[in-house]
């Protein structure tokens, strides 16, 4: 197939870019351009994607038999886009979140939950709302917490700064409340499947690791996987409640259970995640925070600070 993954030079659409060459698709990206291409000789379309008509004026005489919308937020986004290859296109894949969920009293999270209108994902709803209404061959995959390397969101690294330095961890409430990681390559495998999939067309996934992990147990997972002991490990639980950070983060995963079902996606894709939660930290442990040198750089701890203070 040739196939237009809008993004393609960060975290996400590295992965997914290389998988696809793997697989022998042939592969265009559109971006700014600000970043190198992730494999040699690929043909790269720059633009920028918020200028509706620049989108258009770029793209308006190619034509792809998929699309693959890594980075669209808000449907103004994407709208532009889907409205040019409306017609055009066998399959179009779009990235939301599972963080578009509504809380609820039973989880895990499946496919069909209720959404939160007032979500700071509800773009991505909108999204896939208007996809389907417009009758577009669409696929949505609503991940949870992503991870692995090149992460550019501070997930692991955020414990893994602390862990290298000795530090206590501070982690908000009892150390109970669940969550889920999904490591990237697993993320890109699984949205490969989806091309050539009749039954993935109008389909909704959740995609992330296939268990679950408490805030404390994520936190001496890091530390293993970072060759440290978890029994060493020095965890302070705080009410966050009781702290004014201001615009400064005290922990980088939302106080909530947090994590959702997988199984449709292993089923309908016969996806299976090759990442358990802790070999995927070791692989994001050496092979980014270590190999880059994340352990040398001055971090500011001053969100701890103010937790260690009064605890």
């Amino acid at each position: 197939m040739r196939v237009l993954i809008v993004g393609g030079t960060r975290f996400i659409g590295v992965y997914l870019t290389k998988i696809l060459v793997e697989q022998g698709h042939e592969v265009v990206l559109f971006n700014r351009g600000n970043k190198p291409a992730p494999v040699a000789d690929i043909q790269q379309i720059h633009g920028d994607r918020t200028d509706a008509a620049q989108l258009k004026e770029k793209l308006a005489s190619e034509e792809f038999d998929a699309i693959f919308d890594n980075n669209g937020r808000e449907l103004s986004d994407t709208q532009p886009l889907a409205e040019l290859f409306k017609d055009r296109v066998q399959h179009f894949v779009y990235m939301s979140s599972a963080g578009v969920y509504l809380k609820s009293d039973q989880m895990p999270h499946v496919e069909g939950d209720p959404v939160d209108p007032k979500s700071r994902h509800k773009g991505k709803h909108e999204t896939e709302t208007y996809l389907r209404a417009q009758n577009l061959p669409f696929t949505a995959i609503r991940p949870t917490y992503i991870y692995g390397p090149q992460n550019y969101n501070d997930l692991e690294a955020w414990f893994f700064d602390r862990i290298v330095r000795d530090r206590p961890i501070p982690i908000p409430g009892n150390g109970m409340h669940i969550t889920q990681f999904g490591h990237v390559k697993d993320l890109a495998y699984a949205m490969s499947l989806v091309l050539g999939n009749q039954e993935a067309v109008g389909q909704i996934y959740n995609v992330s690791g296939d268990r679950y992990v408490t805030f404390d147990g994520l936190a001496r997972a890091c530390a293993v996987a970072a060759g440290k002991s978890a029994d060493d490990l020095k965890i302070v639980h705080y009410d966050p409640k009781q702290f004014d950070f201001g615009k400064r983060k005290a922990f980088p995963i939302r106080v909530q259970h947090f994590f959702a079902d997988v199984h449709k996606a292993m089923t309908q894709l016969s996806w299976v995640p090759e990442y358990d939660l802790l070999g995927g930290l070791v692989d994001s442990f050496q092979n980014d925070y270590q190999a880059y040198g994340r352990h040398e750089v001055d971090v500011d701890f001053s969100p701890d600070d103010q937790i260690l203070a009064a605890t």
